[in-house]
């Protein structure tokens, strides 16, 4: 049965458009159309209410939700309740994000991500390796008794899918030129990130194949007038994407309008790198034995260290739009068309038009989420 999302306020390839009902059957857009088109008249109506319609939002790096972490279980049900927790915040497609870990935890999470991506669990889109290829000097709340410089068997795991995407950040600085290139050659997407590499380090590794930074000025060398660092590397080059984590707490407004200004454009996009507090009423949960806590929005260890985000998707959204001042339908392409491309999906993913995907946002005049829709179903809302 083809359903019609009436009277709703579209974002389009062309801008913020009103007046069109969109099309669905089967879990894809088969259109978008004139109220008195035949096919509008003959669907089942679902009455958007005057709401705006955005392409689903897309994730790359999500740690945790709905009070789980991916390390401390990596299995289908984990990443299940994951998706559900984000999807309340019009996540529909996601990366479960696994923080530098042993080589058994790392394949138990590989398996489980194909697993899910077979038994079709909403929103799942492949995995987000974070490390362990990376810099101790930038380490974050990563373990460095995890970290260690890719080999032979470690290329063979990660690129060991049946189905979906495969993100890898890695330290540029860590890497042989020749793992990298064997990586990108088994269609790993490469990120760099946790790194204490200089400029011309991180633009070799462009050159060889990376292809994004992950939460760009975080854990990386930063840009300064003598030496651009890995952040300036990234700014200046036109065809690698950024993920900007917008929470107000890991970079600043100033920094992120700077940085958007600078990049080109639709190369920025939005990541949570969020962890177990989104979606949950608990607002602490343990990593690698260390207690981590949300205060005033932002978890932190005990002695002040940001550890991941409490940021879910619509608040990201609302938060490049108030705080940052991107205009809001641009914010909504960075938190999907933008990740969508960078994954290589954007020819079935990040857009509403005819031929992709049945992922909706339903968003209210405050920015916040009413419904969601994942592959022509209603998932929340």
């Amino acid at each position: 049965m083809t359903i019609a999302l009436v009277n709703g306020r579209v974002l389009t390839d062309n801008g913020f458009q009103g007046g069109f009902a969109v099309l669905v059957d089967g879990g894809t857009i088969t259109g978008l159309a004139l109220p008195s088109d035949p096919r509008v008249r003959a669907a089942e109506r679902h009455d958007l209410g005057g709401r705006t319609l955005l392409p689903g939002f897309i994730d790359c790096q999500v740690n945790g939700g709905g009070g789980v972490l991916f390390n401390d279980a990596p299995t289908v049900d984990t990443i299940r309740r994951i998706g559900e927790a984000h999807a309340k915040f019009g996540t529909t497609g996601f990366l479960p994000t696994l923080i530098s870990d042993d080589p058994g935890v790392m394949a138990k999470a590989i398996d489980a991500v194909n697993t899910a991506v077979e038994q079709g669990v909403p929103g799942v889109l492949g995995i987000h390796l974070e490390g362990p290829f990376i810099a101790p000097e930038r380490k974050g709340v990563h373990d460095p008794a995890k970290f260690r410089v890719a080999g032979a068997d470690d290329i063979a795991m990660v690129a060991r899918r049946r189905g979906g995407v495969t993100l890898l950040t890695l330290a540029p600085e860590r890497t042989p030129p020749e793992v990298l290139a064997q990586l990108v050659a088994n269609g790993v997407i490469v990120a760099a990130g946790h790194t204490a590499a200089d400029y011309d380090t991180t633009r070799h590794a462009l050159a060889s194949g990376v292809r994004g930074f992950t939460h760009l000025f975080n854990a990386m060398t930063p840009f300064t007038s003598r030496e651009p660092g890995v952040v300036g590397a990234a700014l200046e080059d036109a065809g690698s994407w950024c993920g900007l984590i917008v929470d107000g707490h890991h970079v600043h407004p100033a920094s992120l309008r700077v940085a958007i200004a600078a990049k080109a454009r639709e190369k920025m996009m939005l990541v949570t790198d969020a962890m177990p507090p989104v979606g949950s009423d608990n607002p602490s949960f343990v990593l690698k034995g260390e207690t981590i806590t949300v205060h005033d929005g932002a978890c932190k260890t005990a002695d002040g260290t940001i550890a991941g985000s409490a940021l879910d998707m619509a608040t990201a959204v609302r938060n490049s739009v108030h705080m940052v001042g991107v205009a809001y339908d641009e914010a909504a392409r960075m938190a999907s068309t933008y990740p969508a491309t960078f994954l290589g999906l954007a020819a079935t993913h990040g857009h509403i038009a005819a031929g992709y995907r049945a992922d909706f946002v339903v968003m209210d005049e405050t920015q916040h989420v009413v419904e969601t829709w994942i592959g022509g179903t209603k998932v929340f809302g």
